[in-house]
Order: structure tokens, then sequence, then C-alpha cells
């Protein structure tokens, strides 16, 4: 069982930053993919990053926040980041972290078993 907890959005500026962390518990955390998703109001759940816990190699969609957002983690401390640069408007939304044992492909929800509640980032024009 692992618990992910999100923290960091907000209110902030386009062209500003934000880093959001998502803490975890579980003793196994080493061995999770670990990826961030978003859900803006209206809108389907969008894949933002992953990191694949064999190899650390990273993905992003291909256009969406690619340069600008970066994913990494932190074994030692459970944690899960997410540096965003250059945030745009179209940026806001609910952003949740998600961690799976097995996940076939890293830009599907469906692969991931747990789940955080999500934070609010919301970028002003």
């Amino acid at each position: 069982q692992v618990q992910l907890v999100e923290s960091g959005g907000g209110l902030v500026q386009a062209g500003g930053s934000l880093r959001l962390s998502c803490a975890a518990s579980g003793r196994t955390f080493s061995r999770y993919t670990l990826a961030w998703f978003r859900q803006a109001p209206g809108k389907e759940r969008e894949f933002v990053a992953v990191m694949w816990w064999n190899s650390g190699s990273t993905g992003y969609p291909a256009d969406s926040v690619k340069g600008r957002f970066t994913i990494s983690r932190d074994n030692d401390k459970n944690t899960l980041y997410l540096q965003m640069n250059s945030l745009k408007p179209e940026d806001t939304a609910v952003y949740y972290c998600a961690a799976g044992l097995s996940v076939p492909i890293g830009s599907r929800a469906a692969g991931y078993d747990y789940w955080g509640q999500g934070t609010q980032v919301t970028v002003s024009s």
C-alpha cells in the first residue's frame, strides 16, 4: 500500500515557476514508476510526465510541457517532484501524482495503482 500526498500548488503569474512535491509512504518507493497527471475543469485527465523506476528515464507529452517541466525523484526522501517553469494559463489544473508497480504505458492513467488527492495550480495571465 502506498499513500501519496501532493503539495506546492498555488497561484502564479504567467511566466513564473512552481515546484510540486509528492510525498509517498511505503518502504518500496524506489520500485514504483511515478508520474504526474493534470485535470482542468471540464477536461479529461492529461499525462504530464513519467519517471520509470528501473532506468530512471523520463517521458513527457510531445508538445504541451516538454522543455518547461521536469520530473525528478528522491528515493531517500520518498518524494517525487515536478519543476514547472515558464508557466502558461493553459497549465491551470489540478495536478495529481501517481504510482504503479507494473506500468505498461507511462502516459495511460489506467496503469497506475495509487493516486494522490491533487494540488491546484492556477496560472494568471
